[in-house]
């Protein structure tokens, strides 16, 4: 069988874009077992809660989501169990001395498959303050009535 091509979306935080500020993103593999990518093929995950933070030197994925497969015998894996990302040696030195420094956190923002391989897409972020998401909230309200305003007077009616 080919081998897959292209970018195929599981899970995305869209939470996280609401409360945290994104500094910069990572791209890292994840160390699964068989029936995770099994069930991640059937598109079932869930990132809520998901966080990430260094222990030993490694980078580690804790409380993701991936139910166990439904075909699973005693092989099936624990749902909620701690995964190792993998990401390049100085790759995980910047973002422990990121974390460490500057009071950023880990978060994951999506789940993929990408030419065939289950990867995160993490976001080194820090915390919005609730003041700050009225300030999102209000920039966006106001970008979506300007567009409108410009496609009513692009279609001449005002």
């Amino acid at each position: 069988m080919p081998r897959e091509k292209g970018r195929k979306l599981i899970a995305s935080n869209r939470r996280a874009r609401h409360d945290y500020t994104i500094v910069d993103t990572y791209e890292a593999g994840i160390a699964l077992m068989g029936t995770e990518v099994k069930s991640l093929r059937a598109g079932r995950a869930s990132l809520v809660d998901s966080f990430a933070q260094e222990k030993d030197g490694e980078i580690f994925l804790y409380n993701l989501h991936i139910p166990e497969y439904a075909m699973g015998t005693w092989t099936n894996h624990e749902p909620r169990r701690t995964r190792k990302l993998l990401l390049r040696r100085d790759e995980i030195r910047r973002l422990i001395g990121k974390t460490r420094e500057s009071g950023l956190t880990l978060v994951p923002l999506s789940l993929y498959f990408s030419n065939g391989w289950a990867k995160v897409e993490l976001g080194l972020a820090r915390g919005k303050k609730s003041y700050d998401k009225r300030q999102t909230l209000a920039k966006r309200d106001a970008e979506r009535e300007i567009s409108r305003a410009m496609g009513r007077q692009r279609k001449g009616m005002e």
